[in-house]
């Protein structure tokens, strides 16, 4: 169930997004490449979540260009129907809740929603969905109601459901809150083998150390602005640390290579 993808790469250019006379998002521009990893940084109310709602869909842009290229041909994903960016992107988001006590194999199967032929129900034992259950880690929790999680539980279903969906291209807002150091580290290796599967990820982190060791590529966001973009262990200069998060950083060599080290002012 894991087999490669079309290959697709995102690019979006000069976004914007407004709320009250407020932008929230100016000219922020990223490119996603099939198969890596690129963590979306920035500090609280810098724009990450709102870059991923936009990106996805669930926000309009006020500004810019959206596409995806997939063998050669360039995809407006801002005039393409709904149903045909949900079979190419999905978002994962920093928490989910649901009035509706859903069993979690039901929240699961709502990723096929995008594939389904008009009119045909989800079948419940669709191997997409229970692929996508044991990639996650979720099985145990399949027919527990999805109201009954706990956090870190419902995070875990959340991505399975974004699993199930197949996407090209896998947005995450912050996916290791809520979890344990056990399931971060889990988190990390799932991602990873997202993208050797040829699925362009991007993923908003608060964990400097975590992005620079996971991360092929950076964006960097500065109060809706991209402040810098490019390799972690280039981008992530003890000058920019000060400038952008205030705080004092340095790289440092181990046995397992270089590190990133943040430390306060």
């Amino acid at each position: 169930m894991t087999e490669m993808l079309t290959a697709t790469d995102l690019t979006a250019s000069g976004l914007g997004y407004r709320v009250d006379g407020l932008d929230l998002l100016r000219g922020a521009s990223l490119h996603l490449r099939a198969g890596t990893i690129t963590g979306l940084l920035g500090p609280n109310g810098s724009g990450k979540s709102t870059m991923l709602r936009v990106v996805v869909g669930a926000l309009p842009a006020s500004a810019g260009t959206l596409a995806v290229t997939e063998d050669g041909r360039s995809l407006d994903l801002v005039t393409m129907r709904r149903r045909d960016r949900a079979r190419r992107l999905a978002l994962v988001e920093q928490d989910a809740h649901t009035e509706v006590p859903l069993r979690v194999r039901d929240v699961v199967a709502l990723g096929r929603i995008p594939h389904e032929r008009r009119f045909a129900g989800a079948i419940d034992d669709d191997p997409v969905v229970a692929d996508a259950i044991e990639r996650a880690g979720v099985a145990a929790l399949s027919n527990r109601s999805f109201d009954t999680l706990s956090g870190g539980e419902r995070q875990r279903v959340q991505l399975a459901r974004a699993l199930a969906q197949q996407p090209r291209v896998l947005l995450l807002d912050e996916p290791t809150n809520h979890l344990d150091l056990a399931a971060q580290l889990d988190m990390v290796r799932l991602m990873r083998e997202v993208a050797d599967t040829g699925v362009a990820v991007l993923v908003a982190l608060h964990d400097l150390a975590q992005a620079a060791e996971t991360c092929d590529e950076v964006v960097v966001l500065r109060s809706g602005e991209v402040a810098a973009v490019g390799d972690p262990h280039e981008v992530l200069s003890p000058a920019l640390l000060g400038e952008v998060w205030r705080v004092r950083g340095e790289w440092v060599t181990g046995e397992r290579g270089r590190a990133l080290v943040v430390s306060a002012l």
